[in-house]
């Protein structure tokens, strides 16, 4: 059930801290647990001294990397589901509503047969282009007519988008098999196999659009009490919705190329923010911002440990975990309330 609005900041805070801290020991666990389990201690030895030990090599070149991307990854889809769900006042809306998937997906696929790229970075920039080139075209069309770029109007522009662009990567893929197994690595969602350079691709793009997030928290709490009343407040409509796609698009493209469409983060971290805080963005987002890498992390985490010493990707895990805890939360709250 959603928490009284009048929950104080102070309990807000403390909140926020103690989400905090679970991220924390969620980090630590995602660099001690995998193949080969490395102890607590050890891990917290190693995170400031590089012994050039077997460990040190795991924690340094594999695991830090990979928790890292863990981190920009689910922050930017938990800030983004925030955001989505915020500007089309839909609690079931996600970062592909917009076709951002659909265009990270459809750009990597015509990269690897046309152009045979073939490395996670190459993957990134490719993936980030679609992503932004897709929004511009959905952006595009919701926008034409009287009414102007209505969520409704976004949202029947994204789906009519996403499945023109699945026809595509299907035409493709039927056609190059070399193609179909490359993109169902990227498809299946995962965290692993990247280095930092991937890493530092991303987080300009997820940097700048989580600062962009955070400064339309105070219009987005305006237009949650509907256009006219924004308005009257101060708000500008047209200028918060574009900058909350853009917003999306920085977040969920690179996202989305860097570790492929991993879903339910988007759409359950937001719901989850709420019922802890309340409907104030202000709040939400950050909460979001928290919230989302910690789950992402401890779904990677469980996938190491069910199928050791192989792991099942995250994405995969994320969909079984996201499920339950999405039917849980529509049937105990009211995720009308946004």
């Amino acid at each position: 059930m959603t928490l009284p609005l009048g929950r104080s900041t102070s309990t807000r805070a403390l909140g926020l801290l103690l989400a905090l801290a679970a991220l924390a020991f969620i980090l630590l666990l995602s660099i001690s647990v995998g193949a080969k389990p490395i102890p607590l201690h050890r891990v917290w030895e190693l995170l400031f001294h590089n012994d050039h030990s077997e460990d040190a090599v795991v924690v340094h070149d594999l695991r830090i990397p990979r928790t890292m991307l863990g981190i920009l990854v689910g922050a930017a889809l938990g800030v983004a589901g925030a955001l989505m769900q915020a500007l089309t006042r839909n609690p079931l809306a996600d970062p592909g509503l917009l076709g951002i998937n659909a265009g990270a997906a459809t750009a990597i696929v015509l990269g690897v047969a046309l152009l045979g790229i073939t490395s996670a970075t190459q993957y990134v920039w490719f993936g980030f282009v679609g992503a932004a080139l897709a929004a511009i075209l959905v952006y595009g069309i919701g926008a034409q007519g009287r009414s102007g770029a209505t969520p409704v109007r976004l949202a029947l522009a994204g789906t009519a988008v996403t499945f023109a662009l699945n026809a595509v990567i299907n035409g493709v893929t039927i056609v190059d098999t070399r193609v179909l197994e490359r993109y169902r690595f990227w498809l299946v969602g995962a965290l692993g196999g990247h280095d930092t350079d991937v890493v530092w691709q991303i987080a300009p793009f997820l940097i700048v659009g989580l600062v962009l997030a955070l400064a339309m928290a105070r219009p987005l709490n305006a237009l949650a009490l509907g256009e006219d009343a924004g308005r009257a407040l101060g708000a500008h409509v047209g200028r918060t919705r574009v900058a909350g796609a853009v917003a999306v698009t920085l977040l969920c493209g690179a996202a989305t190329a860097a570790a492929g469409p991993i879903v339910f983060i988007g759409l359950t971290v937001p719901h989850v923010a709420r019922a802890l805080c309340g409907p104030d963005q202000r709040w939400v987002i950050p909460y979001s911002a928290v919230l989302a890498p910690a789950f992402l992390l401890a779904a990677d985490v469980i996938g190491r440990v069910i199928d050791r010493p192989g792991e099942i990707e995250v994405g995969v895990v994320t969909a079984i975990l996201g499920g339950p805890i999405f039917v849980a939360l529509i049937r105990r709250s009211r995720i009308a309330q946004l």
